[in-house]
């Protein structure tokens, strides 16, 4: 990689072992920081990507959660009890 041979420079000249010049500290931090935003650049994925497995989980999410409400169909059907009919309250207006 890139950025081992960068902080190995940035570490002889902060040593003492290259020449210590303001150009020289200059230069190491500027490959520094070059190197630091290209990682971070390569890096980075766009806020809005997912991994297949997460759209995957997603959907079987919203697939269950429609499906867990889904009125019966069929009141009558064996087992199920019958609604209640309504209350003779008067409706709030």
């Amino acid at each position: 990689m890139l950025v081992t041979p960068l902080l190995l420079a940035l570490l002889r000249v902060l040593t003492g072992d290259l020449p210590t010049g303001p150009g020289a500290l200059t230069a190491a931090a500027l490959l520094l920081l070059a190197a630091a935003v290209t990682v971070a650049a390569t890096t980075a994925r766009p806020p809005d990507a997912r991994t297949p497995a997460a759209v995957h989980a997603a959907a079987l999410r919203r697939r269950a959660h429609r499906t867990a409400y889904l009125p019966p169909r069929d009141p009558d059907a064996p087992g199920r009890p019958r609604p209640r009919a309504p209350g003779h309250r008067p409706a709030a207006a």
